[in-house]
Parts: structure tokens; C-alpha cells; sequence
């Protein structure tokens, strides 16, 4: 077969045609079949397939994610108990708005007991966070250095949070050998939780500031 003979086919007496011509036209009709098939079936199909494929992967994922959640959902309940635990500890060690009163009078008591003499023991004003309040105290007391020491060591201690902040000391009362005291200036915070009433108009006087927004 030569290209002369595909020349002078006749498509009427293809039955006729040697074989190599049958083959060769069954050969290009099966490529043009296929290229079709492709282009108006199988190229859209594909894009589904693939798809398909992508979601599958994702749908694997996400059931194996869950999968580990589910083997470890005692081990998640656990530790959310043991937050639970926590926090409520750590709330206990806030007091509420009738104990502030003792616990003022407990950290001035630490003071004297260190033989601390306060010349300044001053509230401020309550700052409210979100379930709970901070209140700063202002003081200043002089006495010996180890004093000062001991009296933070004895707030630190307490049933209640209470801690110091901008602590300053210096000589308050000096004698002609160079011996004194010293004064401490510094700011006590400590902390007591909202009751149901505060928490509630906080979160209404909140829920006003997002509505002006």
C-alpha cells in the first residue's frame, strides 16, 4: 500500500480494498471515535472524577480527625475536669464584695505583725474585668529592710491573690551613725468576683458599647 492507493480510494468499494487500506481506515475511524468520545463524553467525566477524587480525600480527612477526637474524648473530658478544677480553686482565692473588708484589714494586720508602721494605706478604685474586679491599694510604711521582706513574704501567702507592684524604697529616718529606717512605697492589688448583679449590668453596658459600634 502507498499513498497513491489512499488517493484513489473509493469509500463506495471500501469492501473491496486491499487490507492494509481496511486497516488503515478501521485504524484512523477508531482514533477519530476515540478523540470524540473524549472531547464531548470523557473530558467532563474526568473533571468529575477528579473532584470526586478531592472530596474523598477531604472527607478522609475530616473522618480521621474526628476518629482521633473520639479515641481521645476521655482523655479531653479529663483535662477539661481538671480546668474546671482549677479555675474553681483559683476562684475561691477571690473573695466577694462583703470579705474585701477582712482582707484588708489581713493585709494591714501582716503589716503591723512585721512591726511595719503604715503611714499611708489608701484604696483606689475597682476596675472591673470580665468576671471579676481589681482593686489597688496605695501604701507606704517604714521599718527595717528584712521587714519589708518578710511582709511580702506573709501577703504572698494568704488565702486571697493579693500582689505588689511599684515598689520603691528608700531611708526615711537617718540618726548621726547612718542608722535608720526605711520607707516602702508601693501599690498592693488584689481581687475579689463580680456577684450576679455587677456581671449582669457589665454585660449589658457591653452589649451597649457594641450597638454604638
Amino acid at each position: 500500500m502507498n499513498f497513491n492507493d489512499l488517493n484513489n480510494l473509493d469509500l463506495k468499494d471500501l469492501a473491496n480494498a486491499p487490507m492494509s487500506i481496511k486497516t488503515v481506515v478501521l485504524a484512523v475511524t477508531l482514533v477519530l471515535i476515540v478523540f470524540a468520545g473524549y472531547w464531548f463524553v470523557w473530558s467532563g467525566q474526568l473533571d468529575s472524577v477528579n473532584t470526586a477524587q478531592q472530596e474523598e480525600m477531604s472527607l478522609r480527612d475530616s473522618f480521621m480527625a474526628k476518629k482521633r477526637q473520639a479515641v481521645n474524648l476521655d482523655i479531653y473530658k479529663q483535662q477539661l475536669n481538671d480546668i474546671d478544677h482549677s479555675f474553681g480553686a483559683l476562684l475561691k482565692q477571690l473573695p466577694n464584695k462583703s470579705q474585701m473588708d477582712a482582707l484588708l484589714s489581713d493585709i494591714n494586720q501582716a503589716g503591723l505583725g512585721r512591726g511595719l508602721q503604715f503611714e499611708l494605706f489608701k484604696p483606689g478604685t475597682e476596675t472591673p474585668k470580665d468576671f471579676y474586679a481589681e482593686l489597688p491599694i496605695s501604701i507606704r510604711v517604714t521599718g527595717a529592710y528584712h521587714d519589708f521582706g518578710a511582709f511580702a513574704s506573709d501577703i504572698s501567702q494568704l488565702s486571697r491573690i493579693v500582689t505588689l507592684h511599684d515598689l520603691d524604697i528608700g531611708p526615711a529616718k537617718v540618726d548621726k551613725d547612718g542608722n535608720g529606717d526605711l520607707y516602702m512605697n508601693a501599690t498592693i492589688k488584689t481581687y475579689r468576683y463580680l456577684d450576679e448583679d455587677e456581671l449582669a449590668a457589665q454585660n449589658k453596658n457591653n452589649k451597649k458599647g457594641g450597638n454604638k459600634k
